[in-house]
Formats: C-alpha cells, sequence, structure tokens
C-alpha cells in the first residue's frame, strides 16, 4: 500500500523533471535552429530574438507554475501517506499493549 504511494511520489517528481529539462533543451534548439536559418536582417533578427525571448520566458513561468502545482500535490499526497503510517503505526501499538 505504502510502496506504491512511495513510487507514484518517486515517479511524479522525476516526470516534472525530465519535461521541463526537455522543454528547456527543445526551446534552445528551435531559437538557434531559427536564427541561423532565417535570412532575415539585423532589425529583423533582433525583433525575432526579442519575441523569442518573452515566449521563452512565458514558457518557462507557466513550467514553473506547474512545477510548483505538481509539487504541493506531491507535498500533500506524502503528508497523507505519514499520516496513514502514523495511523497503521498507532493501531498496531494499541494491539501489541492488548
Amino acid at each position: 500500500m505504502f510502496e506504491d504511494d512511495r513510487e507514484e511520489l518517486e515517479e511524479g517528481g522525476e516526470e516534472g523533471s525530465n519535461r521541463l529539462a526537455w522543454f528547456t533543451t527543445g526551446a534552445i534548439i528551435g531559437v538557434t535552429l531559427a536564427l541561423l536559418y532565417a535570412p532575415k536582417s539585423g532589425k529583423h533578427t533582433r525583433k525575432l530574438i526579442s519575441e523569442k525571448t518573452q515566449q521563452g520566458k512565458e514558457a518557462v513561468t507557466d513550467a514553473g507554475s506547474q512545477v510548483a502545482d505538481a509539487s504541493r500535490d506531491m507535498f500533500d499526497r506524502g503528508r497523507k501517506v505519514v499520516e496513514e503510517a502514523a495511523d497503521l503505526f498507532e493501531r498496531a501499538r494499541k494491539l501489541v499493549r492488548g
């Protein structure tokens, strides 16, 4: 019962980190390719960089919010697991004492 909850918590944390890492990697590759292959003037390129930077900032902010929400959820689930374990321990203690 508790092992399943613990595994679920561990997998959820790794999944969020992996998503953020892949997103960041993709964003960097995408911006780099866009700059290398886009035949635009300096003014247009600066505008493109500015727009892409703003989009990246918004995406990172959104991803950060998602990570924070997932962290809160994992914390709440972890607290529930601890409370259940404490309850089981208390019941077992009462059984042993009679």
